[in-house]
């Protein structure tokens, strides 16, 4: 057993971030080009994207739920926002899994880039970060100004 510790003596310990990246690229090969392509064609379809449980009038899960509503509050205009129902297609549910390397359904995309899942579109919102993003991207109106 000592052998065995000696010669792994001096490698670099691998790192969470080092961690998610071999996940990533392990994942990457398990889903087919068809299937990549088919995601990220559903990804850059729209500004806003959401792969949730349900839909926005049913969400069938809090969190799904938890985005639309933050998506709302911080007025994206419907015809920005694109959502899928991942339980209707588990090719999909599983498939935009894999392609993000995120473990969880929702998922939220802003002009095809992830953002995260509920917990993160929530801590973006709290921060106003989600509202720098989605200005940017130019699916909210814009605050109106004081009058002076």
């Amino acid at each position: 057993m000592s052998f065995l510790r000696a010669s792994f003596r001096g490698l670099p310990r691998p790192t969470p971030a080092s961690a998610r990246h071999l996940h990533a690229s392990a994942v990457r090969l398990a889903l087919s080009a068809a299937e990549r392509q088919r995601i990220d064609d559903a990804v850059h379809g729209a500004p806003v994207v959401v792969f949730m449980k349900g839909t926005p009038e049913l969400p069938m899960c809090g969190f799904s739920r938890a985005v639309v509503q933050i998506l709302q509050v911080q007025g994206v205009r419907p015809e920005a926002l694109k959502t899928y129902n991942v339980l209707e297609d588990s090719s999909l549910r599983e498939g935009i899994k894999e392609y993000s390397a995120w473990p969880t359904i929702p998922q939220l995309y802003v002009k095809g880039d992830f953002q995260g899942g509920a917990d993160l579109a929530l801590s973006l919102h709290q921060s106003g970060e989600l509202e720098e993003i989605l200005t940017k991207a130019g699916v909210v109106e814009p605050a109106p100004q004081a009058k002076a």
